[in-house]
């Protein structure tokens, strides 16, 4: 695109979302979502919903951008960027194109010398990744895995030998089967966590092995809400409580003990996928920098946050 042209079209901003709570919207959410002429939208009624929670009048052009039409909807969106109009793309919850529609939308205006820009905020990888108790200096983000048996299997035991931090999405009807895989491929002992409904009022975070959070699955009846899983990586040791409250309860909740050094991981780069959407195969790659300490842990059942 020429320099002229460039400075005529206009921005394309990826908004984070809440992942849970209306309240959780950023003022500067708020604003550009009052303002937006066309804001592309993973569900027109979640967009709605969020706009009536925060109490704003949406004057947009709304259009409906979810997996099964990003393709066909990209020229489109992208036409209205190079005739100069700010596009507004959200998804309904968490950061766009973090296994969620718009990784072609950007693909394609980067492509074109449109300028593409965030509004930072909430993404479910991060949340569970920072509550989970594991190490959090290398971590790579595997979005949903494969669906076929024989291709979820192969992608596990690929990473099984990994030293990075894991963080998967799942939906909650595949959750016990694929912890029950998991524990065979990356093997009973390995600590885990599951965060369900991460910030919404019935939030539930279970830490154990992956062989106490298989047996925790089995015995919990129909799981129900969004998953994601925090896995740790070969030889890493994550926060266990030993501090439980209520006899029978399963809830317990204290500072973790036994604190051992690890080293750090390899690069921080996760597998890639062409397209967005939860329920598929994650997209775009994860990484994260820090220390590389993690406590020890003793042999006691899944600890249980509420």
């Amino acid at each position: 695109m020429a320099e002229r042209d460039q400075e005529q079209a206009g921005v394309l901003t990826l908004a984070a979302v809440p992942i849970g709570r209306a309240e959780d919207a950023s003022p500067r959410l708020a604003a550009e979502l009052a303002r937006a002429t066309i804001i592309a939208a993973e569900d027109t009624r979640r967009v709605r919903w969020l706009a009536s929670s925060l109490e704003i009048t949406l004057r947009a052009r709304i259009v409906s951008y979810y997996d099964a039409v990003e393709t066909r909807r990209t020229p489109g969106l992208l036409s209205d960027l190079e005739a100069g109009q700010d596009v507004l793309l959200v998804t309904d919850a968490g950061t766009p194109g973090i296994s969620d529609p718009g990784y072609r939308l950007v693909a394609a205006a980067a492509a074109a010398g449109v300028r593409v820009t965030a509004l930072p905020g909430p993404s479910a990888v991060t949340t569970a990744l920072a509550v989970s108790g594991l190490p959090t200096d290398r971590f790579c983000f595997e979005g949903f895995p494969p669906r076929r048996a024989g291709e979820r299997q192969r992608r596990f035991a690929e990473l099984a030998a990994d030293r990075r931090t894991q963080v998967f999405f799942e939906s909650a009807r595949r959750v016990k089967e694929t912890l029950t895989e998991l524990a065979a491929s990356h093997g009973e002992d390995r600590q885990a966590v599951v965060c369900r409904e991460l910030t919404k009022i019935h939030e539930e975070i279970v830490r154990g092995t992956l062989a106490e959070l298989a047996a925790w699955g089995e015995s919990s009846g129909a799981v129900r809400g969004e998953i994601t899983l925090v896995v740790a990586g070969t030889g890493r040791r994550g926060i266990r409580s030993g501090i439980s409250s209520g006899a029978g309860s399963g809830i317990s909740s204290g500072a973790g003990s036994g604190i051992s050094g690890g080293p750090g991981n390899g690069p921080g780069s996760g597998p890639g996928s062409g397209g967005g959407g939860r329920g598929r195969t994650g997209d775009g790659p994860g990484s994260g920098r820090g220390t590389g300490d993690g406590p020890g842990s003793a042999d006691r059942p899944p600890h249980r946050v509420r």
